[in-house]
């Protein structure tokens, strides 16, 4: 029987809009704006990427233990949440507002540098325990589901405002009639991003308090006192052969996702020549998230949530299939790009869910293989998994435009391109994604095992586990 009222579960999925619009800002746009605004070069942030992901490492995997030992009069997750929230903020808004550096400076590059690092880590102080909450709502699969469904669908308006608004507001913010950020002189990039950075964070802040404020824990195991071991933890991690496999498939299939919202403001803005066409086409690919929140609850009437997460990777790849003969053979027509970034976008949300729900599942297996609950720890490699993610589709790209020559320093709208950098940007944009999504899928298909009646032994043997402690 379902213990949590649905305003709680409501409550808790609010908190996801702030994260996702912190999210969808770095990820989506600040490759553009230390580009195109601040003149940095891709070879730096080439080398930038992976260097950060190599301290997340360290960092998650040690946040992910800390939170398991955490014990507190406002419980184990609520006073990371809050206290990342804030602190993110604080690191988005500096990290989008040059304080006065000349452009192309050695000071420029520090500044960046630092604020880069700093995001990664205030933001797992806030992802990780948002999402390790998830296994403390529920520990059916239809309740799991539902958490998940309702976070993800939260996730995804915070995706959706960041995807749609963003073009609008910054060219507002900064001056310029319309949405035009294409015709946007640095300075004036720089001014709409900073301000626009500064109203997410503010509602970074908000949703949280109202998460941290509404939602209650419960089921929640304290791990031992002893003090973090980084050996240890890997150690862990390394046991547990179906985190380890959920984040290869995982990492492969998000990456594809991610190269799009990374490559996209690009190709609308150089191949294409009008970045306001990328507000039609991200509303569409919005309206897909929307939808996806249908899937989970209707396939799970007459499939399990294996079947349900096939299904959702083949939708997926299918609307990106479409996107690329719509780029390469029709012409590239928006509307027709965004009805498959629908379709895609469909799968891909309900992906997502699943994603949560499967992590969910992971820490159960960890503690009937190990027997030990590492529920922080185990959905720390989600954020680290999403930043390796993201590290991977930064590689493809500045290694791309590094190998063609694409040259930003005279600017955004007189950016010098050459064909070989459209080539590059367009095969990005339409092959990289499917690619991903399919070998992703043949790795899940092969390797993923927690399912059927081992799934059922797994949450049977956690549940007498649990029964044996409370007598």
């Amino acid at each position: 029987m379902n213990k949590v009222p649905l305003r709680e579960k409501i409550g808790y999925g609010v908190g996801a809009i702030g994260l996702d619009l912190s999210y969808g800002l770095f990820y989506s746009y600040l490759s553009l704006y230390l580009t195109n605004a601040l003149k940095i070069s891709p070879l730096f942030l080439l080398i930038l990427a992976p260097l950060a992901r190599i301290w997340d490492g360290i960092n998650d995997p040690m946040m992910g233990s800390v939170v398991d030992r955490t014990k507190t009069r406002m419980g184990k997750y609520r006073p990371w949440i809050l206290t990342g929230a804030v602190l993110n903020a604080i690191v988005l808004s500096l990290l989008f507002n040059n304080p006065g550096f000349s452009e192309g400076s050695v000071w420029v590059y520090v500044y960046v540098a630092v604020f880069y690092v700093l995001w990664g880590m205030t933001n797992t102080l806030a992802d990780i325990p948002f999402w390790s909450m998830v296994p403390s709502f529920a520990t059916e699969e239809k309740d799991r589901n539902l958490v998940s469904t309702i976070a993800r669908t939260f996730s995804g308006l915070g995706q959706g405002i960041v995807a749609i608004f963003t073009s609008i507001i910054v060219a507002y913010f900064g001056g310029v009639a319309g949405s035009d950020l294409d015709e946007m002189e640095s300075s004036a990039l720089s001014t709409g991003f900073g301000k626009w950075s500064i109203i997410s964070a503010a509602a970074l802040i908000f949703f949280a308090f109202i998460c941290v404020a509404s939602t209650k824990e419960r089921n929640v195991v304290i791990s031992g006192d002893e003090k973090f071991s980084l050996r240890k933890a890997l150690g862990i991690i390394r046991k547990n052969d179906q985190l380890l496999t959920f984040m290869l498939f995982a990492m492969i299939s998000n990456c594809g996702y991610y190269m799009t919202s990374g490559i996209s403001s690009y190709y609308f803005l150089q191949v294409r020549g009008d970045l306001t066409l990328q507000s039609k086409f991200n509303l569409l690919g919005s309206v897909g998230s929307i939808v996806s929140i249908l899937v989970i609850p209707v396939c799970g009437k007459f499939m399990s949530n294996r079947a349900t997460y096939r299904f959702s990777l083949t939708v997926a790849t299918a609307g990106y299939i479409g996107m690329a003969l719509v780029g390469y053979v029709l012409g590239g027509n928006v509307i027709a790009l965004g009805i498959c970034f629908l379709i895609a976008s469909v799968g891909i949300g309900s992906m997502f869910v699943n994603q949560t729900v499967m992590l969910a599942d992971i820490v159960d297996y960890g503690e009937y293989k190990l027997g030990v609950r590492n529920q922080s720890l185990t959905f720390s490699m989600k954020g680290f998994l999403q930043k390796m993610a993201y590290t991977l589709q930064s590689i493809i790209m500045y290694s791309a435009f590094v190998a063609t020559k694409y040259d930003f320093s005279k600017g955004v709208s007189k950016a010098v391109v050459n064909e070989a950098a459209n080539s590059a940007i367009t095969f990005m944009m339409f092959i990289v994604p499917p690619v991903m999504l399919i070998i992703s899928h043949i790795i899940f298909a092969g390797k993923y095992k927690i399912y059927g009646s081992f799934k059922r032994e797994v949450l049977d043997a956690v549940i007498r586990k649990r029964e044996e402690m409370a007598e």
